[in-house]
């Protein structure tokens, strides 16, 4: 696969309706910024933290096939070398794919390549050294034609679909220099954490992608179409989660706690009067506000 250096095919991309909605919800969550509120700054590091959570633990399944919990890749990340009662298999993938993790950050401003093959050799993506020669050919051309310089932010829905549009054509390629696929599962994993990095590059926010999902984008074939439809994938996911950020940076612990307790409330008189439903009422009594 050839990196339109006109961006034709990235425009193209950009119109899906899929990614239009993605542009909006990204153009509302990057107007947040920059976070000067003390509870949207703790609010955002526990989403950066949960991300890492979500991510380990979806790389972690596809390496091992079993079923890792989030309870599992919690555990792990928070320093368990062992969980007691899980197989040990699923702790050294999920160390695995948290070495990889952080091994990756910093990758948007270095584009240092080594970076990359050090994520490819622990999460034992197999990799040859041509595969991994023309991996770096795919990000160097990515760089050059869609960030030869520095990217300033942008809220412009428009601009953010464009982008997220270079970032699915830049997983895209990769996923063809390395062979990924139905047959390799384990040569896209790398991918997953290059193209939030790109992501970073080209200031757009991060995203998520599951087991479930990738398995489902790998048997697209390549071409225009499967492009198209990688779009309409991706730009749902990128919507998704995108709304789900923004969402979490906006919550409020104490709007939070008061609307419970009003909940609480209200399932309580909801109950008390579902236990005296069957009691007649009395026409000379006085009525009680509950």
């Amino acid at each position: 696969m050839t990196l339109e250096s006109d961006n034709q095919m990235n425009a193209q991309l950009a119109q899906v309706d899929e990614m239009q909605g993605a542009g909006q919800a990204g153009a509302q969550l990057i107007e947040l910024w920059p976070l000067t509120d003390a509870t949207q700054l703790d609010n955002d590091a526990k989403y950066g933290e949960n991300l890492q959570v979500r991510l380990t633990r979806a790389l972690a399944r596809l390496m091992t096939g079993l079923d890792v919990t989030i309870p599992d890749a919690e555990f792990v990340y928070e320093g368990a070398d062992e969980i007691p009662g899980r197989p040990q298999e699923i702790v050294e993938a999920l160390l695995a794919a948290n070495d990889a993790y952080d091994g990756l950050a910093g990758f948007s401003r270095t584009v240092d390549f080594d970076q990359v093959q050090q994520a490819v050799e622990r999460l034992e993506a197999g990799w040859s050294e041509a595969e991994s020669q023309q991996a770096q050919q795919v990000v160097e051309a990515a760089l050059a034609t869609w960030c030869p310089q520095e990217v300033e932010a942008s809220v412009d829905p428009a601009i953010i679909a464009q982008r997220l549009a270079a970032s699915i054509q830049l997983g895209a390629a990769l996923g063809q220099a390395v062979g990924a696929g139905p047959e390799r599962v384990r040569a896209a994993l790398p991918i997953l954490l290059v193209v939030n990095e790109f992501n970073e590059r080209l200031e757009i926010p991060r995203c998520y992608l599951g087991d479930d999902l990738l398995l489902e984008l790998l048997k697209l074939e390549p071409g225009d179409d499967g492009l198209t439809s990688l779009a309409r994938i991706l730009g749902s996911a990128a919507k998704e989660e995108w709304e789900q950020h923004q969402a979490d940076l906006l919550w409020d612990p104490e709007e939070a706690q008061r609307k419970a307790k009003e909940e609480d409330e209200r399932k309580s008189r909801e109950a008390l009067q579902a236990k005296f439903a069957h009691v007649p009422e009395d026409p000379n009594k006085t009525p009680v506000e509950l």
